[in-house]
């Protein structure tokens, strides 16, 4: 059986995924077709139901869980690792009028800084990649960075100015849920744990033999830097990776809770998960 497969080309996802769409582990008959994209253009799309299995921000999710359903296995959560609001060293304090780059409406960065700063109406969205840049340019007063971003900003001539993950945890007092990997509701529930599995076993693979996907990384990666592509790793592929386990279920489950503001139709906890 084939399964149309897409994620992003980020570090953390293709160190995740190489194992399994490099036949180096047991797919159980399965074979994957993959396509490579910016998470939130993997967020747009997915709205259209055109993956079987694909990497989604936890806020797209939010608001797709009625057609996807998340998997335990491949999620990007944790403490200290959310995104980062940043500015030009000699910007000021941030007001109502403030230009504020996002990257992309459905991002979980984007619905941090709306609980972190409801003022801000004008947030502009940006590729990822070129959120610092333009910045430093004067284009935005500020900007939201994802990604390999967290580990360039201060190279870069920019300034901290909240961490929106610790912000969270502030708030919550728990780990900050950014993205996760999902299959369509449409498959057989039997198929979507024996993918569930097949993922494990490839995150498990990839952390026994951290330098086998390498060159499948580099090839990927936004940023060429080696070491930078390996903190990237090291931070957003963890325990939570492997297996959301309660911790990691009541955390979605809190930033769901905080993200529909209506409190209309919300899903029980389990029913978000395979």
């Amino acid at each position: 059986m084939v399964i149309r497969l897409a994620y992003s080309p980020c570090p953390n996802d293709t160190f995740a995924f190489h194992a399994m769409t490099h036949g180096l582990v047991d797919t159980e008959g399965l074979k994957f077709v993959v396509e490579h994209a910016d998470v939130e253009e993997l967020n747009k799309r997915t709205s259209t139901g055109l993956y079987d299995m694909c990497k989604l921000s936890y806020n797209a999710y939010f608001h797709l869980c009625h057609k996807y359903i998340m998997l335990n296995s491949g999620s990007a959560l944790g403490y200290n690792n959310g995104p980062l609001l940043v500015s030009r060293k000699d910007s000021g304090e941030l007001t109502s009028s403030s230009i504020v780059a996002i990257p992309g409406r459905m991002t979980t960065a984007a619905l941090l800084l709306d609980i972190a700063y409801p003022f801000l109406k004008n947030k502009p969205e940006v590729l990822f990649s070129e959120i610092a840049q333009g910045v430093m340019s004067k284009k935005y007063d500020a900007g939201v960075l994802i990604h390999e971003g967290r580990f360039t900003y201060q190279k870069e001539g920019l300034k901290l100015i909240r961490d929106l993950g610790e912000y969270w945890h502030y708030l919550s007092g728990r780990p900050i849920p950014l993205g996760g990997i999902v299959v369509s509701r449409g498959l057989d529930k039997n198929l979507q744990k024996k993918i569930d599995q097949i993922l494990k076993r490839s995150i498990e693979f990839a952390l026994e033999h951290p330098d086998t996907s390498d060159e499948y990384v580099s090839l990927n990666a936004q940023i060429a830097d080696k070491e930078i592509q390996k903190k990237h790793i090291e931070l957003y592929v963890n325990k939570f990776s492997l297996d959301l386990g309660e911790e990691g279920k009541n955390a979605v489950y809190s930033l769901y809770l905080k993200a529909n503001k209506e409190k209309v139709k919300l899903m029980d906890r389990d029913s978000l998960f395979v």
